[in-house]
């Protein structure tokens, strides 16, 4: 498995930021399709979950109306289904991305720390 940040991420990222996803890659479980990075929710409300995402196959992943869910404590708190044609993950690489959650896909909570991205399709 190798890292490789997308043009624009490499662009911005703030060296502080790549050692943290660095060290993430380095610590990521084979079992793993996500390792989280970062949760918040912006100025417009919409819940931003920012993942390392491994794609361990032999072939390019691609996000084509793939349903993905955020889970915390075996309840799901988000759920979107994302076509995002920049985010192309070449085999056996690992890349960050932010999955965007408009309001009302996601519940309202307190905090939304320590939760697991995970695909609820089997077209990924």
């Amino acid at each position: 498995m190798q890292l490789q940040f997308e043009k624009s991420w490499d662009k911005a990222l703030a060296n502080i930021d790549r050692a943290r996803i660095e060290q993430l890659f380095l610590h990521a479980k084979k079992s793993e399709h996500f390792t989280a990075i970062r949760e918040a929710i912006n100025h417009e409300k919409t819940l931003l979950i920012t993942t390392l995402v491994h794609n361990r196959e032999h072939e390019p992943l691609t996000f084509n109306d793939v349903s993905l869910s955020y889970v915390i404590d075996a309840q799901v708190i988000a759920n979107a289904t994302f076509t995002l044609p920049k985010l192309i993950i070449p085999p056996h690489t690992s890349m960050p991305w932010t999955f965007l959650f408009p309001l009302g896909s996601y519940v309202q909570r307190e905090y939304y720390e320590g939760g697991t991205l995970t695909w609820t399709n089997a077209t990924k």
